[in-house]
């Protein structure tokens, strides 16, 4: 077994070297790691080629983490260790990526690479992760409507992994919503303090005084007399 896995995180490793934002700037004719940030990564190479170059990067790069997942998961599902197979081809594809001993150990951050592995292992943590990934720039945003947003966004999910039966992720959503109360309160207090100093500076019996609404309503009972 250990021969099985030693094969496995090599593959997935030489995998791993196999660079597509480096494979295809040489062939269109000059090293992107010579190029704008000197990364060898995909977030580089769209910046200096466009998306329609960047699309062969995109397929490389999940191409080579999908085969060192499905080959661990070949190797291993003998032992009846598939999980743990798409496991290690998955470790050793990231550590190519990131560190190609055949392009000097300079090699790329590998978000595209671990997205696919992910995936790969299981679809309900890329969907966790996703969603984090997602969320996380309206937490970090202010605004009301972003409080809205994201509240009804986690309502409408927790529906949908309820009724699609996706444990994982169904699980992460109600321990969201558990403590989501008090991370509204604590995440966007600036904007729940506004709105409370609003509210206090307003008199109530202003707002009620019958002189009050009918100052208000002549505007409104003029136009209807108008269209009438």
């Amino acid at each position: 077994m250990w021969q099985s896995v030693l094969v496995t995180l090599l593959a997935g490793y030489m995998l791993g070297n196999l660079n597509g934002a480096v494979s295809m700037s040489v062939l269109f004719g000059k090293d992107v790691r010579s190029q704008g940030s000197g990364n060898a990564g995909l977030t580089n190479f769209l910046r200096m080629y466009g998306p329609g170059k960047a699309l062969c990067v995109v397929l490389i790069d999940a191409l080579k983490a999908v085969v060192a997942c499905l080959l661990g998961k070949l190797l291993l599902a003998p032992y009846d260790y598939s999980l743990e197979g798409l496991m290690i081809g998955a470790l050793g594809v990231s550590l190519g990526h990131d560190f190609p001993a055949l392009l000097g150990f300079r090699g790329g951050k590998g978000v595209l690479t671990a997205a696919t592995m992910i995936l790969m292992v299981d679809y309900q943590v890329f969907l966790v992760a996703f969603l984090i990934y997602k969320l996380l720039p309206m937490f970090r945003a202010s605004g009301t409507s972003r409080v809205a947003k994201v509240i009804v966004a986690i309502l409408v999910l927790a529906w949908f992994t309820e009724t699609a039966e996706l444990n994982a992720l169904n699980f992460l959503i109600n321990q969201v919503l558990a403590v989501g109360l008090i991370a509204v309160i604590v995440l966007f207090q600036p904007e729940l303090r506004r709105m409370l100093d609003h509210l206090g500076s307003v008199r109530l019996e202003k707002i009620l005084t019958p002189e009050k609404v009918t100052q208000d309503m002549k505007p409104v009972i003029k136009q209807a007399v108008q269209a009438c």
